[in-house]
């Protein structure tokens, strides 16, 4: 995921920041009280809805921040800053280091809120070590602030996968992550810097656990502070999966096996007191890859199965979009095999196709939707490579649901995996939401 090279920024001094949004038009009727309400601290008019995405910097060479759709967006996350052993630093990989200034000038000059994540899925090892005591908690709280004034940014997004449990294997983790997690943002919320600042957070579906590994009942608290969360209700299903199945599933009360989704997500998020009116769901532009053979792929009518039995090997996964033949003897941070992710954004889907350009199965390519979970398969039978994503038909009613839901918005897992605007169209469509700022 990261360059070798990681450049390390401590930081010295502390400015606040200015946030700016752009102007998009919220459904009809929206309104501070209705299902897309602002929230405490949001620099922003509360009747808006959150239009969000993720910039994933370490690509910023063959996607420049030029390239981002700025007039559908009234907030952009620049991923990801690293953690680090010592809490005044965090570290940025060098491509991403380049691109960040320009990223938070494109942000600003089209109104777009510029936030910067810290963490990620590699990112997130020593997150618990900057929790773990009162001065490290204040030390940190230094080098976050600074690092807004170096970059002139408008708040930070904290991906910590994840507080109080096993993310990557070598993560730092400690019983009382989410507690001194809270206190952290407490501290942080309370100067005079970071009062202001939109301060958010990537979450799984399940809340935060407390010292006995268990999610918290009340996370009420983590809402006072933080302006929102983003559900991140992708990665369910993969190939750490015992069968195929969907990616990011809308609902899975109806499923065969229910392993999470945005329906559950953000049932457990509410029932332990987090407003749904702070929350934004989290969609993905990509889906994961299996190889299945043909037998258990399609039925005896000829149609696609519905989570089939598939060949688990390392050596069997395919080549996402993104993959190289060279990616299956990477290593991870923590110095364990990573392989190839399999991973085919929207668009991949289409340069390598599986889809037409406008994002329909293409000819010789088998497609099924499964009316459970929402969510899109396509097959290639010639070469036994399923794929579990998300479409138009898909986006779209994730965005019915989000207003149906009275959430605050959506993010989206990245913004470079659209192609053509088409899946963020239907979800604005979806929504009853239009761009009105310039791009």
């Amino acid at each position: 995921m990261f360059s070798p090279l990681l450049l390390l920024f401590p930081f010295l001094s502390t400015v606040s920041a200015a946030s700016q949004v752009c102007g998009l038009k919220p459904p009809s009727g929206a309104s501070a009280s209705a299902s897309l309400g602002g929230t405490v601290h949001q620099n922003t008019d509360p009747s808006d809805v959150i239009a969000s995405a993720w910039y994933p910097g370490w690509l910023a060479t063959d996607f420049p921040p030029s390239s981002i759709p700025w007039s559908k967006y009234n907030a952009m996350t620049f991923s990801f800053a690293t953690t680090t052993p010592d809490v005044s630093m965090v570290a940025l990989d060098s491509v991403s280091a380049a691109a960040l200034p320009e990223f938070v000038s494109a942000a600003k000059s089209n109104g777009v809120t510029a936030l910067l994540s810290i963490g990620g899925w590699t990112g997130s090892i020593y997150y618990s070590n900057a929790m773990a005591t009162a001065d490290n908690r204040t030390a940190f709280v230094t080098t976050v602030l600074n690092l807004v004034s170096q970059y002139n940014l408008d708040g930070i997004d904290f991906d910590w996968e994840y507080p109080g449990k096993t993310g990557l294997s070598c993560n730092v983790v400690n019983p009382d992550d989410s507690n001194n997690f809270l206190l952290f943002l407490q501290e942080l919320r309370g100067t005079s810097a970071g009062k202001n600042l939109v301060l958010t957070a990537a979450v799984g579906i399940t809340p935060f656990v407390g010292s006995d590994g268990q999610p918290m009942d009340d996370v009420s608290e983590f809402a006072t502070v933080l302006d929102r969360v983003a559900l991140m209700a992708y990665d369910v299903w993969g190939s750490w999966s015992p069968t195929v199945g969907p990616n990011a599933p809308l609902n899975d009360s109806c499923a065969p096996v229910a392993d999470g989704s945005a329906v559950s997500a953000v049932n457990a998020w509410t029932a332990a007191k987090f407003p749904a009116n702070q929350i934004t769901l989290g969609l993905a532009s990509y889906g994961h890859s299996f190889r299945v053979s043909p037998s258990a792929a399609l039925t005896s009518n000829g149609s696609l199965a519905l989570y089939p039995d598939y060949d688990n090997s390392p050596s069997a996964q395919p080549l996402g979009s993104s993959d190289s033949p060279g990616d299956a003897s990477a290593l991870d941070p923590c110095g364990d095999p990573e392989g190839v992710s399999g991973i085919f954004t929207f668009a991949g889907l289409i340069q390598d196709g599986f889809l037409t350009a406008n994002g329909t199965a293409a000819a010789g390519i088998e497609y099924t939707f499964d009316e459970c979970s929402q969510t899109p398969f396509v097959y290639n039978q010639t070469s036994n490579v399923m794929v579990s994503y998300d479409d138009a038909t898909s986006f779209a009613a994730k965005g019915r649901f989000i207003n149906d839901q009275g959430l605050l918005g959506f993010a989206v897992w990245d913004v470079t995996g659209d192609q053509n605007d088409i899946l963020l169209d239907s979800l604005h469509q979806a929504m009853g939401i239009e761009a009105v700022c310039s791009g």
